[in-house]
């Protein structure tokens, strides 16, 4: 009888724990889909990435990019702060149909946007993050239905992968994109 009840302790213990180590996901956002997206980061582990939202008390929302400035049409999406000094990740509102594993990677890439600029640094390590779970939480075979979308995170985890210390190939590829030597002011330090 104590064995039972040993036994019944232990498992009401780790079935508390589990449920204590899960983030609300409620707290970031309102939207079902995003909300999907973030269960899937949180069943992945990504602690980091809810680290970073809560630290910022970060809401996430679809919206379109093209209100702020017509140039953000086409930006999956960014990480901003309202006139009340909240700060949003704004998901653009043609990605409302991505699936949930290509809107958490969107979601980890913007959580690491801590600054009100990006720098290289900043910018790569936020890449890279979304390369990593785009490898860790793609699923093998599943067609999605944005394929702009799942191709660039293809693109991005192969860079991922054959990336080594000395010479990382997502850092390389922000570094010549015209895109961010205009976003971060790159071809100026270039030239020192």
């Amino acid at each position: 009888m104590i064995v039972r009840f040993m036994s019944a302790l232990m498992c009401a213990v780790l079935l508390c724990a589990n449920v204590a180590y899960s983030w609300n996901v409620r707290s970031f956002s309102d939207d079902y889909d995003i909300r999907q997206a973030l269960k899937l980061l949180d069943k992945a582990g990504a602690d980091e990435v809810f680290e970073n939202l809560q630290e910022n008390s970060v809401k996430i929302i679809f919206y379109d990019l093209s209100l702020i400035n017509f140039t953000y049409c086409n930006h999956h999406a960014i990480n901003s702060v309202d006139n009340w000094g909240d700060r949003y990740i704004l998901i653009n509102s043609k990605y409302r149909r991505a699936s949930k594993e290509e809107l958490a990677c969107l979601i980890a890439h913007e959580s690491f946007h801590k600054g009100k600029r990006a720098t290289l640094s900043e910018e790569t390590l936020a890449t890279r993050k979304e390369a990593y779970y785009w490898s860790k939480l793609k699923v093998p075979g599943k067609e999605y239905k944005i394929p702009e979308l799942a191709g660039r995170l293809d693109k991005l985890a192969y860079l991922y992968a054959e990336s080594t210390d000395e010479n990382n190939l997502i850092e390389q590829r922000i570094r010549n994109s015209k895109f961010y030597q205009q976003q971060l002011a790159i071809s100026s330090r270039n030239r020192y």
